[in-house]
């Protein structure tokens, strides 16, 4: 059986609190996973139960939160502590910068959730990470993250395909080096 520290906020910003995931964030990241908007913009990561969804916390953000210090934070309404999404920095071995990533629950769209958590976790990275440049990626048809990250101080620079035979994808960084 797994054994699970509290979560640890990182973050709080006037509406929000991030903090670290844990395993009993299984059925929320289950959920989340498995929107139609997460399987198109992001991918299927081929979590099908709540086991599943507690090997991809412990294996992905928890992981990388041990490894490196920051990771994918829970995302969650200061009142009543609510989860609606994931946003954090992660570092991909197919980058050769940290990127911010993000993902929110349909429902909690269009309130300026995003934006907030990732305006606190781009501060958060350029300041008490010392991180000089963050990255961020998105499919070119998803408009809504793209004007989320022009909102921030996001440049466009190129697209990469991060694996070979994927599509390619739009990448983006903070501050921007145009190609």
């Amino acid at each position: 059986m797994l054994t699970q520290e509290p979560p640890t906020c990182i973050l709080d910003t006037e509406r929000l609190r991030l903090r670290t995931l844990v395993i009993d964030d299984a059925p929320f990241i289950l959920e989340l996973v498995n929107e139609p908007s997460w399987l198109r913009f992001i991918g299927d990561r081929g979590v099908r139960s709540i086991e599943q969804a507690r090997d991809y916390i412990v294996q992905g953000p928890m992981a990388m939160f041990a490894r490196l210090g920051f990771g994918l934070y829970l995302t969650e309404l200061k009142d009543g502590a609510l989860p609606i999404g994931i946003c954090g920095l992660i570092k991909r071995d197919s980058l050769p910068d940290v990127d911010l990533g993000f993902a929110f629950l349909p429902r909690f769209w269009g309130c300026g959730y995003a934006r907030e958590s990732a305006a606190a976790v781009l501060a958060h990275g350029l300041g008490a990470l010392g991180l000089k440049r963050i990255a961020a990626i998105t499919s070119p048809d998803n408009r809504r993250s793209i004007r989320l990250l022009e909102s921030i101080g996001f440049g466009r620079e190129c697209r990469v395909a991060m694996a070979d035979g994927e599509a390619e994808v739009e990448l983006y960084a903070h501050p921007a080096n145009p190609a």
